[in-house]
């Protein structure tokens, strides 16, 4: 009696491995599907920032932004917070990217005015790495798959390749210097949707004053009435900036989007 008991117990722990082994096996089945080509991944999110940058420009929203100096230790020493109704445009025409940003200021706290801080705007067009305009500019390479809210995201790794057209610049005593950038975006490699994207520099800009720079955006869906599919749009953005004396941190939040009737236009070719 007791030998038997004994092989069930056995029995009992041997299906509970195997229920443990099948369940890591359907799980990783759920997570690990069918890889995606770069390629078509590359296509698939262009074509999906393409439609970004015609549904960015046809929305207003609000934007608050929370802008810090630091201390060389650390510690904050001076702050800002703003509120704004936003409208964003943009025209990619030849080599340009215009970027046209409409603030209403809305609300302000905080010691903004002195000293000046640091302004930053349009970083929520990050995701133009991606646009068939500007993907040229880039090498991409696939990384390990990572979850973001319990989905699979493909991680794609990008470099800026020197001497080509860059999506964002530096504006310095009013010269604008184009951003080598590299970084990191993550994928649903279902839709081709930008999740986050985080960049820097490729390379030192010191000689400019820039010792570093560092930014982050999130993008969700926003569902607008009257519209089956949703808008794929900002959430928050901040940038990190140091010089050899002074450390800038940005906060940017996008909420309380709307549509506003715009004409986009978009073309890559030069105007004679």
């Amino acid at each position: 009696m007791q030998c038997v008991r004994r092989q069930k117990a056995i029995w009992g722990r041997a299906r509970a491995a195997m229920a443990i082994i099948v369940f890591l096996l359907l799980s990783g089945t759920c997570f690990a599907s069918e890889p995606v080509p770069m390629q078509e991944l590359l296509q698939r999110t262009g074509k999906l920032v393409e439609d970004f940058v015609s549904q960015l420009s046809g929305v207003r929203c609000k934007e608050s932004v929370n802008q810090v100096k630091f201390e060389k230790n650390g510690k904050v020493k001076y702050k800002a917070d703003s509120a704004f109704d936003s409208l964003l445009l943009l025209r990619l025409e030849g080599d340009n990217l215009s970027v046209e940003e409409s603030r209403q200021v809305e609300r302000q706290s905080g010691r903004a005015q002195n000293p000046p801080l640091l302004v930053t705007s349009g970083f929520s067009t990050l995701a133009l790495v991606f646009h068939p305009y500007y993907q040229a500019s880039f090498e991409f390479q696939q990384l390990d798959d990572e979850a973001l809210e319990g989905k699979r995201h493909m991680r794609v790794q990008f470099q800026h390749v020197r001497g080509m057209r860059s999506p964002t610049a530096l504006q310095l005593r009013g010269q604008e210097y184009p951003l080598e950038l590299s970084g990191i975006a993550w994928i649903n490699p279902d839709t081709g949707e930008i999740a986050k994207i985080q960049a820097g520099l490729r390379s030192s800009m010191e000689d400019l004053g820039l010792k570093a720079f560092q930014s982050e955006v999130h993008y969700a869906p926003v569902l607008f009435a009257g519209i089956t599919k949703p808008y794929w749009l900002p959430t928050s953005a901040v940038i990190d900036v140091e010089t050899p004396r002074q450390h800038w941190r940005n906060t940017h939040h996008f909420a309380e989007y709307r549509r506003f009737t715009v004409n986009v236009q978009i073309s890559s070719e030069r105007k004679p």
